[in-house]
């Protein structure tokens, strides 16, 4: 089931609502630059086990509208506020991949968890994505200016540049491809946009403010969100446990999907 909610008078955000009978809500935010659509190996899988799986399209990408402004991350949460208010969520997991894990972890903090129980995050850019002068994790600036730089220039072979770093197993070419037009879905704008605020914001004083338990899954292979990036989420996140994923890269809910979706459903059972 489909649809869309307004977080903005002239914004609205698309929602893939996948049995929403279910009796538990995993409510999924994905990471850039994709869309809800990144999570299809757990919307096949987890329904069948009772969950209800809502995944979203971040503002700029997938079928959510494109405005040119207001990426930041604080804008990111409050749209997730304004899906959870809309959906009437309660007593739900939130979950967050790459960016969408540092959107999470705002959410957790700017809006005190509002009906989060339990917290995931998997291969999130968190506390911060790039490098900085008392942070030697993530990526160097510079790296990312040049994402920024190539998404003006020639976004298509940027996205393919991504894909190939984005996992450490081998993947078909039709998957590949599958990927690749994820990425095309989106605004070169927002594509930019968000690319800019990985590079630029952070998490540092967010972490300390999450206060449900928390599952950090990711993979010890990942090229775009360096694995000493889960440590430090781990170390400073109450309640938190790490799982590394010993055969995965960035997509870990691909590479060792099987694992993922265990992993995730006994943490929400708990």
């Amino acid at each position: 089931m489909g649809y869309y909610v307004y977080v903005e008078p002239k914004v609205k955000i698309y929602v893939e609502d996948v049995n929403p009978e279910g009796n538990n809500t995993i409510l999924f935010i994905h990471g850039w630059p994709a869309n809800h659509n990144l999570f299809e190996y757990q919307f096949n899988q987890l329904p069948r086990m009772g969950y209800r799986c809502i995944g979203i399209d971040i503002r700029g990408f997938g079928n959510s509208d494109k405005p040119w402004s207001e990426y930041d991350y604080d804008r990111l949460a409050d749209d997730v506020r304004c899906v959870v208010e809309s959906l009437k969520l309660q007593d739900f997991t939130l979950a967050g991949h790459s960016v969408g894990g540092a959107i999470a972890i705002r959410y957790m903090a700017r809006h005190s968890g509002y009906g989060v129980s339990k917290l995931a995050l998997f291969a999130a850019a968190a506390p911060s994505f790039t490098k900085r002068p008392n942070f030697p994790y993530g990526l160097p600036k510079e790296e990312v200016t040049k994402l920024i730089q190539e998404t003006y220039i020639d976004r298509p072979k940027m996205l393919q540049g991504f894909g190939d770093i984005f996992f450490f197993q081998n993947t078909t070419s039709p998957f590949s491809d599958w990927f690749f037009q994820l990425g095309l879905q989106a605004a070169g704008w927002s594509t930019a946009a968000l690319a800019t605020s990985l590079r630029d914001e952070s998490l540092f004083s967010d972490l300390s403010k999450i206060c449900v338990p928390t599952l950090i899954l990711h993979g010890i292979h990942d090229k775009v969100c360096p694995f000493s990036l889960a440590i430090v989420q781990n170390k400073g996140i109450k309640n938190s446990k790490l799982v590394p994923f010993k055969y995965s890269g960035h997509g870990l809910f691909w590479e060792e999907r099987d694992k993922f979706n265990m992993e995730l459903a006994q943490f929400i059972e708990k």
